[in-house]
Formats: structure tokens, sequence, C-alpha cells
């Protein structure tokens, strides 16, 4: 679609109250387009008042402003991607992706109760969310169509960049925070932050250029090392401390805990885009960090040689399709019912400790389905097992390893 053939029409845009989405708002507004701002509440960690994105997309020119409630929805997600341990080509928790998959959701829902079907966003045309709205849109609602300026040819032309959107938010009076001094950009939500663009894109610029907002750097960190448990039930935190929390609270506590020790913040990850290029990330996510590094240490108590060689097939698989937006397709219903059979046995207390960024594992207790046995593990002379009887096992496992040298497959080289 084009901004031209939108004129009389209204859209329904998902906008979070910064740069792009001000522009955007401002611009289609001036050539004649209804514009309904829609926000999901996501429990962000940079938007100290919400209430504050819809004077701004007020403003902007939005004629309505639709607030999603939506944090028991990202909690939940949040808890999916570490039953999975969904993380993306090394220690990125999928945390903005999973939430474009709860907004897009939430936002369709409403769309369909007001008659709204042109769906709109502000993702740009090199990155992967214009993927994941366009494919979720596609799945839950194909009778709708999308409009992305991004990939609109007047758009483009009068904002070839980050710097024309700041002029022109300045020129109209907006409130925007972005300034040029300023110039990389900040996705956030109750799971964590992504920065990038800007002076990020130089690989010269370390991570540490980024001012957290989740917590402090581990350099910055207290130096003091502080113990943390958690209780899981079927996969769920449901105690942080002794204390019962609920997802969301689990994820606010940890959330705390971690940043202030360092945990989870400033990673750095150049990571292959679903579009075919390489982007630079710097992440902040303490309380998916802490929470799914317990659960990791739970993961290893239950799941045998079998499970989790599977387990690990399908938390890459998770991973790639919360991060292309394919959360809803049939293949992440299929891998997610498997993952669901891990979490029920996954219930037990783990205690760790943090010590500036770092994170240890202290003490499991009350592992119901834990298949560890201090006893067949033990180097001494305790338990059922016998060493001699791994005497025919090796002569077994030794018939094809000689085969290899008879057949000329192995030799001896120096």
């Amino acid at each position: 679609m084009k901004a031209q053939d939108l004129k009389g029409k209204t859209v329904a845009f998902a906008g979070s109250g910064g740069l792009d989405s001000c522009t955007i708002t401002r611009w289609l507004t001036d050539i004649g387009v209804n514009v309904v701002c829609f926000t999901a509440d996501l429990g962000q960690p940079d938007e100290d008042d919400i209430e504050a994105v819809r004077q701004r997309m007020l403003q902007a020119g939005a004629t309505d402003f639709v607030l999603l409630p939506a944090r028991e929805a990202i909690a939940q997600a949040g808890i999916d991607v570490i039953q999975a341990q969904a993380c993306y080509e090394g220690r990125y928790w999928n945390t903005t992706g999973i939430a474009r998959c709860v907004l897009a959701k939430a936002m369709i829902l409403e769309m369909k109760k007001r008659g709204l079907t042109i769906f709109s966003h502000g993702a740009t045309g090199r990155g992967n969310d214009q993927v994941r709205f366009q494919l979720i849109t596609n799945m839950l609602a194909p009778e709708f169509e999308v409009y992305a300026p991004w990939r609109d040819e007047a758009f483009l032309a009068r904002f070839p960049g980050r710097s024309e959107m700041i002029d022109f938010c300045q020129e109209k009076g907006l409130p925007v925070s972005a300034t040029k001094d300023k110039p990389y950009s900040t996705d956030a939500n109750l799971l964590g932050l992504t920065h990038e663009s800007g002076m990020l894109e130089e690989l010269t610029t370390p991570a540490h250029f980024v001012k957290p907002i989740m917590g402090c750097y581990p350099v910055d960190a207290p130096d003091e090392t502080v113990e943390i448990t958690v209780r899981f039930e079927k996969g769920v935190p449901v105690e942080i401390n002794g204390n019962s929390v609920g997802l969301v609270e689990a994820f606010l506590q940890t959330n705390a805990i971690g940043g202030k020790y360092g945990l989870g913040i400033g990673t750095h990850l150049v990571e292959n885009r679903f579009v075919g290029i390489k982007s630079r990330g710097v992440y902040e996510s303490p309380g998916v960090e802490l929470l799914g590094t317990c659960y990791a240490y739970l993961l290893q108590l239950i799941l045998d040689r079998r499970a989790r060689e599977f387990y690990d097939q399908l938390s890459l698989l998770i991973a790639k399709q919360i991060y292309q937006g394919y959360w809803y397709d049939l293949a992440t219903k299929m891998a997610l019912q498997a993952i669901k059979c891990t979490a029920e046995l996954a219930t037990g207390t783990i205690k760790v400790a943090i010590y500036k960024g770092n994170i240890s594992f202290l003490a499991a207790t009350d592992v119901a389905h834990s298949l560890y046995s201090e006893e067949n593990a033990s180097m001494e002379g305790v338990g059922s097992y016998n060493h001699a009887d791994s005497e025919g096992l090796l002569r077994v496992f030794g018939v094809s390893a000689r085969v290899l040298a008879t057949s000329g497959q192995v030799k001896l080289t120096e």
C-alpha cells in the first residue's frame, strides 16, 4: 500500500510514542489519513507514565488512542521463551521478537472489534519487525491490509533517515526524546530492552556506550554477592526467595535483582537478520537471564540423553521461529507442545549466586523428577553400580571401533 491510497481512510497504527511513531502519525495526518494509534502496555521499563504516550500520539495527530493491556500476555510469553530456552544466536532472549507477537495479536483482536482493516507499523525496511508484523497479520487476519511507511517511496523521499525525522518533529513541536546527540534507538518491554542503530552500527562503539535502563553494568554493580532462590512448579516460577509471586511479579522482582547486580546488562550480539543482513544490538534482560539460567539448571536434572538432544533441537527451532515472526504457525505449536512435556516435569527449587554480572549454581532441592543419583554418580564405593559391569558394555562398543580400524577408515598418523 502507498500513502496516496490511504487518503480519507483510517489506519490502525502500532505506535510507541517515540520518534518514528510521532513522525509517521503526523506525516499521515498531514496528507489526510485518519490514524488510530494502538499502544500495548507491555510493562515498558523506559516509560514511567504510559498515559504520556497517549498525549504524545494525540498531539502528533492521532484521532484516537487505544491502550492494549498486555502485561499478563507478555509475562506468559516470557515463560514460554524460558521453558524453551529460546535464545537466538547466543544469548539474545528474543525479548523484542516475542513482544511483537504479543502486540500484533492484541492489536488485531481489537481492530476486529472496531471494524478496522488496515494494519500499519513503523518498522524499517531493513529490519525484522516488518517481517513479524506482516506475517502475523497475514496469518491471524488474512483479510487485513498492511501499510508500512518505510516501504513507501513517498515517505522515504521525505525522511531518508533519523536526522530528517528529528528535524520534522522539532518543526512540528512534537515532544520526542530522540536527539542527534543520542543516535541509537531503544525498544522496551517487561522482558528486556533492545538498543540498536546510530552509533551502535559502528563496531568501534563499545557496548557500554549505551546507558542501561534496567540496571547497571557489572563493573558498576555492588562489590558483594547476592543469593537468590527460585521455586518452579511445572515450569513456572511461583516463588522468589520463599515469597509467592505471579508471572508479572516474577519478572519485576528478578529484573530488579538481576539489574542491580549487572546480570544480563549490555549483552552484545552481531546477529543475522531474517532479511539477510547482519545487525548489531546491545541487550538488557536481567530477569529473563536470571529465571532462564535457573531453569536451565533444573533441566540438567530432569532430561536424559535422548530427551536432551531432542529438546535442544526444539529450542533452536523455537528461537528461530520467534525471531522470524512464525510464533503462531503450526511448526511452533507442535514444538511448544513437546516443550510442555518437559515443563510438566520441571518442578524444583534452584538457588544461585550473582556477583557483578556472573551467576553461579549453589543448590537444587525438592526436584521431584530428577534423574540425578548421588550414589550412582559417586566415585566412592557406594550404591548398586558395579564398575566391573562396564566390561561387557565396552566389549560390545569395541566391536564397531575395531571395524573402523580394520576397514581402513581410521588410521594412526603422526
